[in-house]
């Protein structure tokens, strides 16, 4: 069985603004706010002693702007650097697209260095602390690439999948929905349906690893653990699923026939967390702070 992707990307249509509200900024705003959300919880229940909600806000704030801005940064520099040397500015084309979360990490590691640093605590406390904040907004993220119809995956080969509308020859494309409503109905788009490898990510990065980083670090943990765990995990994850999601066009594979830039960008992950969590062994543990914490 396949589906055909139909979904309008325009969550909120409004009438001074042509573009409207994208579903895709929906999902940033939802992973914002179920940072907030959890960061919060955490801090009540004293996971970074000293640290109020007000400072809390801070580094969700400065976390933001590393999300933004080193994503689009990290999405130049790694999939269209050329682009970028021939036309500067196009850096500045947002509403065009193109985010990395590679990028995105890198900036929010450079914006919670910049705020440990103003408190005078431990780049790797807080990095564990933020870890288990981050796989909601990725889950959000990758269903916002789903809704928007981008970075699918490789053809299914089979009668099951997903057509996605962009992805099939330009003569199909430029069709009217109408008529690939009839045409899919017809079973003649069936050989186009391809992997929802958004989704593959949006459940694997986003609920297993959430789940995964959740219940490990409920109790205390030695430091440099729970950030070792996200990295090797989140690594392992965006490397396999890089099988069956289609590499960029202007990319192609960068060896061996199916090495793709996603895995390039993962295996650092992958080596960094296995080396955090052995360094975690002879670590000390940040001990909850339960003076100011009200029992339920």
């Amino acid at each position: 069985m396949t589906l055909l992707h139909d979904i309008d990307p325009i969550a909120v249509p409004l009438p001074f603004w042509p573009h409207g509200i994208h579903w895709y900024g929906v999902m940033y705003l939802l992973a914002f706010l179920g940072a907030w959300w959890l960061g919060t919880r955490r801090i009540r229940g004293g996971r970074l002693p000293g640290i109020n909600e007000e400072a809390f806000g801070d580094l969700l704030f400065y976390g933001m702007l590393g999300v933004v801005l080193g994503g689009r940064v990290g999405y130049v520099l790694f999939y269209v650097f050329d682009e970028f040397l021939a036309n500067p500015l196009m850096l500045l084309r947002i509403n065009e697209g193109g985010m990395s979360f590679h990028g995105g990490l890198l900036g929010v590691m450079l914006a919670a260095a910049w705020w440990t640093r103003k408190h005078r605590r431990h780049f790797f406390d807080v990095m564990d602390f933020v870890a288990p904040l981050i796989p909601l907004g990725l889950g959000f993220g990758r269903m916002g690439n789903y809704i928007g119809g981008e970075l699918w995956g490789k053809p299914t080969g089979g009668d099951w999948g997903v057509v996605f509308r962009d992805a099939l020859p330009a003569e199909l494309a430029v069709q009217p929905v109408e008529q690939l409503r009839q045409l899919h109905a017809s079973g003649a788009l069936d050989a186009y349906a391809r992997h929802p490898s958004q989704l593959y990510q949006a459940f694997l990065e986003g609920v297993l690893l959430m789940a995964a980083l959740w219940l490990y670090s409920r109790k205390p943990r030695p430091r440099y653990a729970v950030s070792g765990l996200f990295a090797l995990l989140y690594g392992a994850f965006r490397f396999l699923v890089e099988f069956v999601r289609e590499p960029d066009a202007h990319l192609g594979y960068l060896a061996f026939g199916w090495l793709t830039m996603g895995q390039v960008l993962s295996l650092p992950l992958v080596a960094l967390g296995l080396f955090l969590l052995w360094k975690s062994r002879s670590a000390p543990t940040l001990q909850p702070d339960l003076s100011n914490v009200k029992p339920t």
